[in-house]
């Protein structure tokens, strides 16, 4: 039994143009799939199916095949019906697993479970759903409740599935079948079939500019493997991420060069020699998409209100005076070029002590939340 895989990817994508060669948070949209598959390890032979010889460089490159389709096969008016049709009326194999570019984000796991539940329920059709528990219309019309009746609580309504499409299997013989008796064989027509759930990220598919801008966040979410904490609302706790807010409100109310910013060089030597001695201030010196850098200097007794980030790291280096740095209960005194980093969640409160000016460089990001704990709450 020979059990091939094929990844369809047409090159004249109409919503989103070149989708398939779309680079999704550094690498081709493409690629995550066929990398999955590779790793999945399931499949005598994996295959791209194009009708451009793009996708046959990136085939060689991950050593898959490639089946170039004609041309004819790649028009608006054709469906996944008819390039799968050839494709199995060409390629030797027994099953066909189809693997859909535009879902990033299938696991190796659901790759190995899909395929190997197609083999052992031997199914004719298999097809990935999502499943909908929601109440649900068709043409207008209630499916799954009953518009004349109290609404029900949403975890008792049978679900609806839906396509996911993410993953397809076939039985080569039966879909010929069905092509050459309804000229249809995707849906499975005639023979035994099997429905497989996705949920999760599997189930995000790319069909239009904000499909793929909702994928680049998810992307980037998970090659970093941060799971989001879990809070609640506390009253009397305040988020807030308006960086010039936050410095009013610590007090320095004189903030400097807040936008005309990202120099190519700049000289905080000179910085420090044109600003006030003896009074608070601010010079932002980076404000990128990834970073934000600022001087910030203040005069003993000042500094900023106890207050945590929960999903920032953020570092300072002191360029000059000494400051007190109360952090999770803990009290240090730092000074003149020493570097601080405090973990994201630890509660920390800043200081300037000492004689005169004190100033530290502090760096995170612009946007993030700067949360600040109950009156009295330490």
């Amino acid at each position: 039994m020979k059990t091939i895989a094929m990844i369809p990817a047409r090159m004249g994508s109409k919503r989103i143009e070149k989708k398939n060669i779309r680079i999704l948070n550094g690498k081709p949209l493409i690629s995550y799939v066929i990398e999955a598959a590779i790793e999945a390890n399931c499949f005598d032979e994996i295959y791209i199916n194009s009708e451009s010889e793009v996708f046959k460089d990136i085939a060689e490159t991950y050593k898959i095949k490639f089946y170039k389709r004609p041309e004819e096969l790649s028009n608006d008016d054709k469906t996944n019906d008819h390039f799968t049709e050839d494709f199995l009326t060409n390629i030797e194999c027994d099953t066909l697993i189809q693997l859909l570019p535009t879902s990033p984000f299938i696991t190796k796991k659901e790759i190995v479970d899909f395929t190997n539940k197609m083999l052992t329920g031997e199914y004719d059709t298999l097809i990935s759903v999502n499943n909908q528990q929601i109440e649900s219309l068709y043409d207008g019309s209630p499916i799954n409740f009953d518009n004349k009746k109290i609404t029900p609580p949403s975890q008792s309504l049978k679900p609806v599935q839906t396509y996911a499409c993410s993953l397809m299997g076939w039985n080569k013989d039966n879909y010929i079948s069905n092509m050459n008796k309804y000229k249809a064989g995707y849906h499975g027509g005639d023979g035994k079939k099997g429905y497989f759930t996705l949920k999760g990220f599997s189930t995000i598919d790319i069909d239009n500019e904000e499909d793929f801008q909702l994928a680049e966040i998810t992307a980037k979410h998970l090659k970093s493997k941060d799971k989001f904490p879990v809070y609640y609302y506390r009253k009397g706790e305040v988020f807030d991420s308006d960086r010039l807010r936050v410095l009013l409100e610590d007090g320095v109310t004189s903030n400097i060069n807040m936008d005309d910013c990202n120099k190519e060089v700049v000289s905080i030597d000179e910085i420090i020699k044109n600003n006030p001695k003896d009074e608070f201030w601010s010079h932002t010196l980076v404000n990128s998409k990834s970073n934000c850098a600022t001087l910030i200097a203040q005069m003993p007794g000042e500094g900023n209100r106890l207050h945590y980030h929960s999903d920032w790291d953020e570092w300072w280096y002191i360029i000059q005076g000494q400051w007190e740095w109360f952090v999770d209960g803990e009290t240090m005194i730092v000074k003149k070029g020493d570097m601080v980093f405090i973990e994201r969640d630890k509660r920390h409160k800043i200081t300037a002590v000492g004689d005169g000016q004190s100033i530290r460089l502090a760096v995170n990001r612009e946007d993030i939340n700067h949360i600040y704990p109950p009156d009295g709450e330490n």
